[in-house]
């Protein structure tokens, strides 16, 4: 969600936060949350009983009206108007807890998920009901409104993971990372898969993909795995909230010790897993079945969570992943054998360069990894068999703030357009790269391996679409310091490495005639008087010090 189209729900986590005192924002985080999920459901369960009431056949308090049309039963005593009219009763933490627990009960798909921790001492009971009193005034659920509550949500876990900074945003990847990731791989139906949900910000977005494509979200099943436990039940909650079903096990666990969902061939994964972790008990699997491409070190798991989602995607799937950039030229301990074997078997679609402050846990630049397991044969695309795509982005995006940036709906529009204007060209293109360009005026060779013609069109009907240099695919060609369609035989040159700058070059600038020369002497002018400016501040500063007795 962009900062600059925030409503309502800025001034509700201002107000809010506010009402925080002396409270983590670890422990406040699961306070308002579970509130807000609570006012919802209540909200959304209000909506129905009044129409039930107005349709007059008595069924406003029949259980099976509500679950029919998937609403949460609320009873009596959970309900919103119950909790605040009880919100300056000192015992108002137990009315609370009490009301989780009874949603729970009687919703089984919510169990062990509610937080239940609102009568411990420690928690402020008047501010705990000024922040009732707070959530009661805005309504969660309005016709026409499907999203209202996904907006606060969404808003709120990304200004927690802001405040937490590095602790609190490993749960939260930021939304244009996660929208750059969904647009470039398109999921439009099928099973969609994340090892290490967080918050289950990949699956928001996906769902929203598909809406904003006219698609079915009925049509996406989604699977994820989660090792924190309170970060489970916040994606249960996050999900829940948007209706949508999700498979993410029965409880939290260790992806790579415990995979709950070992038979899984995904269509599409996104994930973002933690960077870099080194104490992830490698030891303990050196003969994993999903160590294909070589044994990953045991003091980082970035190329164990590339093998475990490359296991675990269909024949036509793929994957998009969010890794530290060190994973790009690596050679520690196996990585650089690993990734060597993942381009050989060409795995490797796309390698995307970010800017850096895009993440709350950390403000190093990260890279995109697109994975495909058929780059060759799926009839949707152009065969890009032994080619990789570079995309240098990592200029791109804006600060928001002194410490994050984000990107904008252009620069998520231009990462994508430049990906799919390369995969998607169609039947009746030709593609060639500059390292295999002839003469233009003649018949350009075709290479195996990288150049082909999907076409029956004779080549001399294509010709105008290939350049005298740069690679051109209908949509797509070369922009030096920004994307390449490297072959295979150019990385093996740069000895495997992905680092996107060693392929687009540097961004050509355009030249403003004005001879260097005299670039230099107006340069050097300039410096001179900053010099000058400098040395007269110098001894005034000298001069005001020695006056109160200070000798520098």
């Amino acid at each position: 969600m962009s900062t600059g189209n925030i409503g309502f729900e800025e001034t509700l986590w201002k107000t809010a936060d506010k009402l925080r005192g002396s409270m983590d924002a670890s422990e406040y985080k699961h306070v308002v949350l579970g509130l807000i999920f609570l006012k919802y459901i209540s909200d959304k369960f209000e909506t129905k009983y009044n129409e039930l009431v107005e349709e007059g056949e008595g069924f406003e308090e029949d259980r099976d009206e509500y679950t029919y049309e998937n609403i949460f039963w609320v009873p009596k005593e959970a309900r919103w108007d119950y909790i605040k009219d009880n919100a300056k009763d000192p015992k108002i933490g137990q009315y609370i807890d009490d009301a989780m627990i009874l949603i729970e009960k009687e919703n089984p798909t919510l169990k062990g998920v509610l937080d239940k921790r609102y009568a411990r001492p420690e928690l402020d009971k008047r501010r705990l009901g000024e922040l009732i009193d707070l959530i009661s005034t805005i309504k969660l659920h309005k016709n026409g409104e499907k999203d209202l509550l996904g907006r606060v949500y969404e808003y709120f876990l990304g200004q927690f993971a802001s405040v937490e900074g590095k602790s609190g945003g490993e749960f939260y990847t930021p939304t244009s990372v996660v929208k750059t990731l969904v647009e470039m791989i398109e999921p439009y139906e099928g099973r969609i898969y994340d090892p290490c949900c967080g918050s289950g910000g990949m699956f928001v977005q996906s769902e929203k993909f598909v809406e904003e494509h006219q698609g079915k979200v009925e049509n996406l099943s989604i699977y994820g795995q989660e090792l924190n436990s309170t970060t489970w039940k916040l994606c249960k909650m996050n999900l829940a909230i948007r209706g949508l079903d999700a498979n993410l096990g029965p409880h939290h666990d260790d992806t790579f010790h415990n995979d709950l969902h070992k038979a899984l061939k995904a269509d599409y994964i996104l994930a973002n897993p933690p960077f870099n972790i080194s104490d992830w008990g490698g030891a303990r699997l050196v003969d994993d079945v999903r160590w294909k491409y070589g044994t990953p070190p045991e003091g980082n798991a970035n190329y164990a969570w590339l093998q475990h989602m490359i296991y675990h995607l269909s024949p036509n799937g793929v994957a998009g992943i969010v890794l530290a950039n060190g994973s790009l030229s690596s050679n520690t301990s196996n990585e650089g054998e690993i990734r060597k074997n993942l381009l050989e078997s060409d795995l490797v679609d796309v390698i995307v360069a970010l800017p850096d402050k895009l993440f709350y846990s950390t403000g190093i630049p990260v890279s995109l990894w697109i994975l495909n397991r058929n780059k060759k044969n799926n009839p949707n695309y152009r065969s890009r068999e032994r080619e990789v795509l570079f995309i240098d982005a990592r200029n791109l995006g804006e600060m928001i703030d002194r410490r994050h940036r984000e990107l904008k709906e252009e620069d998520i529009r231009k990462i994508a357009d430049t990906y799919h204007g390369w995969r998607n060209v169609g039947n009746a293109q030709f593609t060639v790269h500059n390292s295999q360009l002839k003469n233009k005026d003649s018949h350009p060779e075709v290479i195996e391996g990288s150049s082909t013609c999907h076409s029956e069109r004779s080549e001399e009907s294509l010709l105008p679409l290939v350049a005298e240099e740069g690679a051109i695919y209908g949509g797509y060609e070369d922009i030096k310091g920004f994307c390449y369609s490297a072959t295979i035989d150019e990385i093996r040159e740069h000895e495997y490495v992905l680092t996107p700058g060693r392929y687009v070059g540097i961004e050509e600038v355009e030249d403003d005639g004005v001879p260097f020369e005299e670039k230099i002497e107006n340069l050097t002018s300039e410096l001179s008087e900053l010099f000058a400016k400098s040395r007269r501040l110098e001894e005034e500063i000298r001069k005001n010090l020695g006056g109160i007795g200070y000798e520098v």
